[in-house]
């Protein structure tokens, strides 16, 4: 009975985790990651449309990506797009494919970045606290109302109390390795 009571704010924790998870992989380390584009919108005739939506993206070596439009009169539009995000990288084009070219970070970007994900990590861990709070306050209002006994409350608090360390390691983990990633040399 207590797991069904406790599966909803699970899968909130779930997200809260995939939510750090995409947040990490916009997030460049060393190499290219064509996932730094995710979240650079193209105005595609009019209609602001996903960079991944209007071309193909490839990673032809370990520093570079390279971008090519379906339809070869979008390259500026493209540009543009890189141009105005917080990529920090100028692209550059033969007409035909858009290529970028991501520098070595150097010590000080590194650290940035670190400072950056624990940050990240941070927040994450807050916002499974702040779920695990709101489920507690559910708990101890349906105990007052009789509809949970004083046992069952002790039972469902020690379960989100599990499930709130489950996730926070997991959070820690990623951190470690998105860390470890970042100062890869």
């Amino acid at each position: 009975m207590a797991s069904e009571k406790v599966k909803m704010y699970e899968e909130k924790m779930t997200k809260t985790l995939a939510a750090l998870d995409n947040d990490y992989s916009t997030i460049r380390a060393g190499r290219a990651n064509p996932h730094v584009l995710d979240k650079i919108m193209v105005d595609y005739y009019g209609a602001p449309t996903p960079l991944n939506q209007v071309g193909n993206i490839s990673v032809p070596e370990p520093r570079m990506l390279q971008i090519q439009p379906w339809d070869s009169s979008m390259i500026k539009a493209i540009e543009k797009a890189i141009n105005q995000s917080e990529l920090g990288i100028n692209p550059g084009n033969d007409g035909k494919v858009i290529r970028l070219i991501f520098p070595e970070l150097s010590e000080e970007r590194r650290k940035e970045l670190n400072k950056d994900v624990k940050k990240k990590a941070e927040n994450a861990k807050v916002a499974i606290r702040n779920i695990r709070r709101d489920a507690l306050d559910v708990f101890k209002k349906m105990e007052k109302k009789k509809e949970l006994t004083e046992d069952e409350l002790a039972e469902l608090e020690e379960e989100m109390q599990k499930l709130t360390d489950k996730f926070s390691a997991d959070i820690e983990k990623k951190c470690e390795a998105k860390c470890k990633d970042i100062l890869a040399v």
